[in-house]
């Protein structure tokens, strides 16, 4: 009579999966994936123009992920050091496939945006509208809106200056308003939208 090995970890301890993976478990790695699945879909999802290379992204950042582990350091979260490893992935992605250039997209200027109207729609509604910003407008808004990057921040990640990561930040915001107000005309009143109010940090 066999006996199923037991595992070398526990599923529900993050840091045993861990130290699993790092050893090469492929059952850990397994409930790794799944235990960050839907988390890393979603920021592939903004970062990609389909679903398919959301996917794409997705597979070889957890390559990377179990490459990498043993960089990882425990004493900060692990979702941090994760989500930095799926940006990452995603911009060298369009710069190799898409030639991502962040230089050749024209300037914008600050546009009014109605924060009520962004209310009233579902994420799922604004990631779809998100994903069809041009490669360059859709990394800048995401890093920014969405992931907490500040302007200089962004500028240093993608090897490109400030005032034109602050150009395209404008701009994506230009774009994602013009395609809302095309999506969900009547959402909007006659009246001109209310600007909201935009912190630089």
């Amino acid at each position: 009579m066999f006996f199923r090995k037991r595992p070398s970890f526990a599923e529900n301890d993050i840091d045993s999966v861990i130290e699993a993976c790092r050893n090469s478990d492929a059952q850990a790695q397994r409930v790794l994936f799944k235990k960050f699945y839907s988390y890393s879909k979603s920021i592939c999802l903004r970062y990609s123009a389909t679903v398919e290379e959301a996917e794409e992204v997705l597979n070889e950042s957890f390559l990377k992920v179990f490459q990498r582990l043993h960089q990882y350091d425990a004493s900060h979260p692990f979702k941090a050091w994760l989500r930095s490893i799926l940006i990452n992935t995603a911009i060298s992605y369009y710069r190799k496939y898409h030639k991502l250039d962040m230089s050749a997209l024209e300037a914008g200027q600050d546009v009014p945006f109605d924060d009520d109207v962004i209310g009233r729609i579902s994420a799922e509604e604004i990631l779809a509208l998100v994903q069809q910003l041009p490669p360059a407008y859709r990394t800048v808004f995401s890093m920014h809106v969405v992931d907490g990057y500040s302007l200089r921040e962004i500028a240093e990640v993608l090897q490109s200056n400030e005032a034109t990561i602050r150009s395209h930040f404008l701009r994506s915001r230009q774009r994602l308003q013009q395609a809302i107000r095309s999506a969900y005309p009547h959402l909007f009143p006659s009246d001109p939208a209310i600007p909201i109010r935009y912190y630089e940090n």
